[in-house]
Parts: C-alpha cells; sequence; structure tokens
C-alpha cells in the first residue's frame, strides 16, 4: 500500500510541475523529436525564433548562423527549468519498484543540455567569430554549428554514461535520426562518457540498483581466486538445522506439506532414503504445492496419510489403504551437482555461466549438502574481508 502511495504523490507532484513549463508539458519523445530538429525556414518552435535578414536568400538546409531572438532567450531559460526538472524527477520514478523507463528520461536530460550548449556555441560563434577557436570555419554569414547535433551528441552522452553502452548505443542513435554522417561524434560521445562515468564508478545504474535492492546477483566480471572447496561453502554446516528432504517411498502428504509450511526452500533433495541419503533427483517447492493442491481436489483417496512416491512404478495397496500419491512426472532426476572437494572457483563459474540458483554437493551419490547463489554471494563478501551477514537480499 506504501507504494501505491508513493507512486501517487509523485505522479501529482510531477503533473503540479511539469504542466506550467511547455518543454515538460508535452511527451518525452515529442520533446527529444523537437530538440534533435535543426531550424528551417519553415520551423514555428520557439527554439528557431531567430533574427532573419530580408536579404538572406539560400536553400532551407543552408541557413547561416543568426542571432538569437527573444523567444530563443525565453526557450533557453525554460529549458535550464525543465532539465533540472527531468533529472529529479527520473531519480524518484526509476527509485521507484515499479517498471519505469530510462531510455528516453535519459536521452531527453542529455537532448536538452547539448540543445542549450548547441545554442550557447552558436551564439559564440556568431558574435565572436574572430576567436581563435572560430576563425578557421566560422566566416560571417556561415553555417557552422548546429544545435541539433548536440542535442543527439548530448543524448548519446547522457544515455552513455548511465548505462555504460558503446556500439549498441551508437546503434541505437543512428537508427532513432538515420543520420550516417553523425556516426563519428556519436562515437566519441559514448566512449568519452563511459570514459568518465567509469572514472567514478564501474557500475552501471543497473547494476547499482540491483546491489540498492539486494537482488542476488552474480556479475561476470567479479573474479573469484580464492583457494576454498565446496565443503566450506555448503550448508547445513555444523550449528544448522538438518537439510530438508524427501525419502522416494516413505514420505507422507502430511509430512510434505509440513515441511513446505516450516520452510521457505525453494526445493528439496529427493534420496531414497533417510539411512542411505543416496540422491536420486530434486522438487521445486512450486511444482509440489502446486501437485498437492491439485491431488486433493481431483484425485479420489488422497489424504494426508497418503504416501507421496516418486518412483517409476507405485506398490499395489489394499483397498483400505489410503490412495498413494504419484509425482514422478515433477521430480528432477538429473539435478546439477558437485563434489564436497569441488574448488569454490569452478562453482561460482558454474553459478555464473549456468545461471543456477542452487546445486547439490555430494560424495559418491550419497547427500552431503546443497549450496545457493545466495551462499555463494555471502562466501565472496567473506573472502573480500567484508561481513556476510550485510549483505540484505530481497
Amino acid at each position: 500500500m506504501a507504494v501505491v502511495w508513493g507512486v501517487l504523490v509523485v505522479t501529482g507532484v510531477t503533473a503540479l510541475l511539469a504542466y506550467p513549463n511547455p518543454y515538460t508539458r508535452r511527451s518525452t519523445s515529442q520533446l527529444i523529436s523537437e530538440l534533435f530538429n535543426d531550424c528551417g525556414a519553415l520551423e514555428s518552435s520557439q527554439l528557431c525564433d531567430y533574427i532573419t535578414s530580408n536579404s538572406t536568400s539560400r536553400a532551407l538546409d543552408d541557413i547561416p548562423d543568426r542571432p538569437a531572438g527573444p523567444g530563443v532567450y525565453s526557450a533557453l531559460w525554460q529549458l535550464t527549468l525543465a532539465l533540472v526538472f527531468k533529472i529529479l524527477i527520473t531519480i524518484f520514478t526509476f527509485g521507484m519498484k515499479i517498471p519505469s523507463g530510462l531510455f528516453i528520461p535519459s536521452m531527453a536530460v542529455g537532448a536538452i543540455a547539448g540543445r542549450i550548449v548547441g545554442i550557447a556555441v552558436e551564439q559564440m560563434a556568431y558574435h565572436h567569430h574572430d576567436w581563435i577557436i572560430f576563425r578557421s570555419w566560422c566566416r560571417p554569414g556561415a553555417d557552422c554549428v548546429t544545435p541539433g547535433l548536440y542535442a543527439m551528441v548530448g543524448a548519446a552522452a547522457c544515455l552513455g554514461g548511465v548505462t555504460r553502452m558503446t556500439v549498441s548505443l551508437v546503434v541505437i542513435m543512428f537508427e532513432l535520426t538515420g543520420g550516417l554522417e553523425y556516426i563519428v561524434p556519436l562515437m566519441a560521445a559514448a566512449v568519452t562518457s563511459k570514459w568518465v562515468a567509469d572514472a567514478f564508478g564501474k557500475e552501471g545504474i543497473y547494476e547499482s540498483h540491483i546491489q540498492l535492492n539486494g537482488y542476488p546477483y552474480l556479475d561476470i566480471r567479479d573474479e573469484f581466486t580464492h583457494r576454498t572447496l565446496a565443503a566450506d561453502v555448503m550448508r547445513p554446516r555444523r550449528s544448522d538445522p538438518p537439510l530438508g528432504l524427501l525419502t522416494q517411498d516413505s514420505t507422507s502428504v502430511e509430512e510434505v506439506e509440513a515441511l513446505i509450511k516450516d520452510t521457505d526452500f525453494n526445493g528439496f533433495p529427493v534420496v531414497v532414503s533417510r539411512e542411505s541419503e543416496r540422491l536420486i533427483g530434486f522438487v521445486q517447492r512450486r511444482d509440489l504445492t502446486l501437485a498437492i493442491k491439485s491431488a486433493r481436489q481431483k484425485q479420489d483417496g488422497v489424504v494426508s496419510s497418503s504416501v507421496v512416491y516418486f518412483t517409476e512404478d507405485a506398490p499395489i495397496l489394499a483397498p483400505s489403504n489410503p490412495q498413494p500419491l504419484k509425482l514422478r512426472r515433477i521430480l528432477n532426476l538429473s539435478p546439477f551437482t558437485v563434489t564436497d572437494h569441488t574448488p569454490m572457483e569452478t562453482v561460482v563459474d558454474i553459478f555464473r555461466k549456468l545461471g543456477l540458483r542452487q546445486c547439490l554437493v555430494t560424495r559418491s551419490g550419497r547427500l552431503l549438502g546443497i549450496i545457493t547463489k545466495k551462499d555463494v554471494l555471502r562466501h565472496m563478501a567473506q573472502m573480500m574481508n567484508q561481513d556476510p551477514e550485510s549483505i540484505m537480499f530481497n
């Protein structure tokens, strides 16, 4: 409920603050399109309110640099306010735990900043064309500064700094603009923004939010070179309660439901018997819950005392005995396993490349324990001299 109220408050504040400014009132895609456009003779945007000489007779796509009119200066103030507003509201909306976009708001922020810089450089080139930086190519009456290009480069730079994309970002911008001649400045902006952002931190916005929200995520770039074994990380440890497991032909429905109720494990290993503990498979918690619920509703004779069978064929029981529940179909007969002497460097690599949530630890087919992704992350934090209990998982 708190999330709902938070969304409503942010929505109300956004609408209240965005409506007075024409550049935040419209949709973000329309705003980006206007910022990217060049000012032609037929443009009616406030950004194109330049003072034009009546003696100018050029093609529409070759209009020289001109002094800015009152509309341009008014638009600059509005764009500056829109820039501050967009930055602040993007921080709040992306930080909320609801699906929200980041590409378009980041491009809008960069495009606004780029357009402001482009107009400023354009006016500097017009009024100070004798400066050394403008002297060689900005002669009076020449068209040497394009504010729309600055907006494109700014959008690419902002998005690249936030997401740390490079090649894919250039491709995206090329597809949006369709201008092959802008590949070089877009490439320079993407690479430079990544260098600058990496100087402040190696993580992009998505990796940072994964850590802030406490999601169990194994970064492929983090190296693990410590000489520990799977036996050092697996559970249960000596102080932990026994591992929750099921037998293939001696666990009742009541015992299974009690195990599901008393634990929050993602799944349960299935063994031949509690004495031998020879592993035969792994069953997911969700599949087990749905199968028992469906059997109670649709199968006659399935009660709490019914025995759950994970074997191929259940024995034939007397009519007076409860009907058995056959769950062989939901059993994973080939769960991923490692031995207790497997180096943790190998285990971490396996978790990363296969996207595992857990793997079982065995010795000669006998179940010893289990390693989850959270156990791996805690162990990696401990090896880096961090408090493993400080990692809060959601």
